[in-house]
């Protein structure tokens, strides 16, 4: 299952990564009972769960976290999201699909 969550201030199309994710999930041979949190946050949420976690003060672009076998969450720094976009030249919801399988990659490693 895979639950996308995101705050109004966020232009997240949770249709369109939900269809493009879902699908790579299926490909990736990932269990359906596998539950996959995908949360959007900013620049202040991000960089209070890196230091808590990482020890790094700074808003990461994105975080993992693998809770038993079943249930993972993958923390997306929305603004740190666009700039990235920005940098490389691509669209934000490609950078947010990217950013999204390289999050989940790691629960799955």
């Amino acid at each position: 299952m895979l639950n996308i969550v995101s705050s109004s201030r966020y232009k997240v199309s949770k249709k369109y990564l939900r269809g493009i994710i879902l699908k790579w999930l299926d490909e990736q041979r990932i269990p359906a009972d596998r539950v996959i949190n995908i949360i959007f946050v900013g620049k202040n949420k991000m960089r209070t769960i890196a230091s808590k976690y990482k020890n790094e003060n700074e808003a990461l672009p994105v975080l993992s976290f693998n809770y038993e076998d079943k249930l993972g969450e993958v923390f997306i720094c929305y603004p740190q999201a666009v700039l990235l976009a920005a940098e490389r030249d691509k669209r934000v919801n490609d950078m947010l699909v990217r950013l999204i399988k390289h999050g989940v990659g790691n629960l799955i490693k």
